[in-house]
């Protein structure tokens, strides 16, 4: 019995609601961690200007660009 091939492709198309990602979401959401982690580590050391600054940049910035853009 011969067997038929399928044209048409095997990988599922992203659902309407799904989220995207491309590099540029990568670069924010990536700076946005960096962002955090030099953040804390600064708040480790004690400080009181620069650690507050890079948390909320990293938080309330970076990481929701990175989601939504």
């Amino acid at each position: 019995m011969p067997r038929t091939t399928s044209t048409s492709s095997r990988t599922a198309a992203p659902a309407e609601g799904a989220l995207r990602f491309s590099l540029l979401n990568w670069v924010l959401l990536a700076s946005g961690l960096v962002a955090i982690v030099i953040g804390f580590v600064a708040l480790a050391r004690g400080s009181t200007a620069a650690a507050p600054l890079l948390l909320m940049l990293g938080y309330l910035v970076l990481i929701p660009l990175g989601i939504i853009r």
